[in-house]
């Protein structure tokens, strides 16, 4: 069972904190102790701390509120209880509790300089705090009784309902007054007052929900001074049963702390933090094998891309070179795409047309090849016939170009006219496709 260390801060700052160790289910663990934090700090370990701040710092109410979202209860929650404060709301730190059975929530104010001073103090200690809690919730609700801590001129109370208050320096009277506990029993009688001076722990009293039923928590010395004051309610009250603390309060106060009770102060900005390192610390390895196969497949698209540019790179220049063949002191080609889809739509409209073009060229460039003295200057292709204009040497080297053209088959190569310009001969070849 977990175990959970309780912690009460005291009013002065220099005065000693107390604290003491429970489980979970409030059982006591140890001997309540008493001195500076560091000490308290000494006895946290593989423990959570809950600390009660005093009572006196902290308002508690309770208020109808329709807002449902725990952010939103907290945004609304300074203008909803505004008109209770006489201070400036923005100097306010508001908290709520668990929404009760009849829709009211719980809430607890205090001021953020009293919050920036409590964290800070714990902090200097290095006490990692799980809860934050006013003492005046220390004390639980008992339907149907009203509940009472003295300790020394502080008391707290509460009806068993919804009122939950800290006081000082009254009388049990008094504050039985406060919450209204005599509105309904001017004149009822009273049983005999009980004190039972060896257990502390809870008991509930029997008188429905009437609120009639006093219970008080008090020192020896306390119900001593006050004897006569618990004659005096015996004719308010149905009953006024006394239960002594010879350990003084804490005991008290931790038995419903641990068990979760109250409102826990550390909520908004003093809430706690998210920390996604304990989030994902299960996904580490699961994160690393996606993070490496993101790099493996990045590092493989990167080296079929460099091996398509290459390979892209060489069939340009197979390219460039065959046109030069075909059309020598051609221009760079940037674009063969373009180049073909042009001499495609020169071709014509003909399904084989392309085809019978690619052929023409590939027998012209093996005819050229042949015939070193000739330079081809130009080529049109269109009805399936290609005209091309070659400079050559002589008349012979254009006939040797129509010889090997026509023995390769397919195709007929014929001289359509010669011109001699100088030395050379400026000629217009025609190849026609062999319909088969």
């Amino acid at each position: 069972m977990a175990e959970i260390l309780v912690i009460r801060l005291p009013d002065d700052r220099e005065a000693p904190a107390a604290w003491i160790a429970v489980d979970s289910q409030g059982t006591r663990l140890g001997a309540v102790s008493q001195g500076p934090l560091n000490e308290a700090a000494a006895e946290t370990s593989n423990r959570a701390v809950y600390v009660l701040v005093p009572g006196g710092e902290v308002l508690t109410t309770t208020t109808e509120i329709p807002v449902r979202s725990p952010s939103k209860l907290l945004a609304a929650l300074p203008y909803a209880l505004e008109e209770m404060f006489a201070e400036d709301v923005d100097d306010l730190h508001f908290a709520a509790g668990t929404r009760k059975a009849n829709g009211r929530v719980p809430v607890a104010a205090v001021s953020h300089a009293r919050m920036a001073e409590w964290l800070e103090l714990l902090a200097d200690e290095n006490i990692e705090v799980a809860r934050l809690i006013p003492e005046q919730m220390g004390l639980s609700f008992i339907p149907g009784t009203i509940s009472m801590l003295i300790d020394g001129d502080d008391l707290l109370v509460n009806d068993g309902d919804d009122t939950q208050l800290f006081l000082q320096d009254v009388t049990p009277t008094d504050a039985l007054t406060a919450i209204g506990a005599f509105n309904e029993h001017d004149d009822t009688s009273v049983d005999d007052t009980s004190v039972d001076d060896t257990s502390d722990d809870d008991e509930t009293v029997d008188g429905g929900n009437s609120s009639s039923h006093l219970l008080v928590y008090c020192s020896e010395a306390d119900n001593e001074k006050l004897r006569h004051e618990w004659g005096a309610l015996r004719n308010e009250l149905d009953s006024v049963d006394v239960k002594l603390l010879p350990d003084g309060v804490l005991p008290r106060l931790a038995v419903t702390a641990a068990t979760g009770s109250g409102i826990n102060l550390l909520q908004g900005r003093y809430g706690p933090k998210t920390e996604y390192g304990g989030i994902f610390a299960p996904w580490k390895y699961a994160a690393m094998l996606l993070l490496g196969l993101i790099l493996v497949g990045t590092a493989t698209k990167a080296v079929n891309y460099l091996m398509l540019t290459r390979e892209e790179s060489a069939l340009q220049q197979a390219f460039q070179a065959e046109y030069e063949q075909i059309v020598p002191g051609a221009q760079q080609v940037d674009d063969p795409m373009r180049l073909v889809s042009s001499l495609r739509a020169r071709a014509g409209s003909s399904n084989q047309a392309p085809q019978v073009l690619l052929q023409a060229l590939e027998r012209l460039a093996e005819a050229s090849g042949s015939a070193d003295q000739a330079r081809i200057e130009a080529i049109s292709f269109r009805g399936g016939v290609a005209d091309v204009r070659v400079n050559a040497a002589n008349v012979s080297v254009l006939d040797t170009m129509r010889q090997q053209i026509d023995q390769g088959g397919g195709f007929r190569a014929r001289i359509q006219s010669t011109d001699q310009v100088g030395d050379r001969v400026n000629s217009r070849l025609q190849i026609q496709a062999i319909e088969q």
